[in-house]
C-alpha cells in the first residue's frame, strides 16, 4: 500500500487563514489529558490572544481541565466555527497543539494581561478577580489547518506568530 501525504505545501494564504483563525476566535475546543484516567477529555473556554498574538484564556483553578493542566501542560485547542450553511466539515478550523502556561496573579505582567483580557471580554468582569482564577497563555508548538475540504497544512509556531506591531 503507497503511503499518501495530506497535507498541502504550506503558502501565505494558508497562514493568513490560520492566523485569522487564532485572532478572531472567541473561544475554542481544550483537549487534555485526565491525570487520573489517562484518557482525553474536552472542554469549550473563552479564548482571546494577548498583546503579542498569543492564546489566551481565563480559568478557574476548580475546572477539571485547569487540574488537568497543572499535572500535564502539553493540551490541544480547536478553533474555527462552522458558519450557519453548508456542510461543517468543508468550513476551516486549525488544532493548536500548545503548552498551557498559567500566570500567577503575582507576575509582573498580570494586571496588563487582566486588562487586556477585559477590553476582549468585557463580562469576564464579573468573575476575573475572584481568587480562583488566573490567566491562562497557550504557547503554540505547532498546528494543523483543515482550510476545508483537500486543504490540510501543516504549521511552525513560527508559521503563526503574530505580524509586528
Amino acid at each position: 500500500m503507497t503511503e499518501t501525504n495530506p497535507f498541502r505545501p504550506l503558502d501565505a494564504e494558508a497562514r493568513a487563514l490560520a492566523r485569522r483563525l487564532i485572532d478572531e476566535a472567541s473561544f475554542a475546543a481544550l483537549a487534555v489529558t485526565r491525570p487520573d484516567t489517562g484518557t482525553p477529555s474536552v472542554t469549550r473556554i473563552a479564548l482571546t490572544t494577548d498583546p503579542d498574538g498569543v492564546p489566551l484564556s481565563l480559568v478557574s483553578t476548580l475546572s477539571a481541565h485547569t487540574a488537568a493542566l497543572a499535572k500535564n501542560p502539553a493540551c490541544a485547542l480547536l478553533v474555527g466555527e462552522p458558519e450557519d450553511r453548508g456542510d461543517p466539515l468543508t468550513h476551516p478550523r486549525l488544532t493548536l497543539h500548545v503548552t498551557a502556561e498559567l500566570v500567577d496573579r503575582d507576575a509582573p505582567e498580570q494586571a496588563a494581561l487582566r486588562d487586556h483580557y477585559l477590553s476582549q471580554r468585557p463580562k469576564a468582569k464579573l468573575y476575573i478577580d475572584f481568587g480562583d482564577f488566573h490567566m491562562l497563555r497557550f504557547h503554540v508548538t505547532d498546528a494543523l489547518l483543515n482550510g476545508g475540504f483537500g486543504k490540510a497544512y501543516q504549521l511552525s509556531a513560527k508559521d503563526l506568530a503574530a505580524p509586528a506591531k
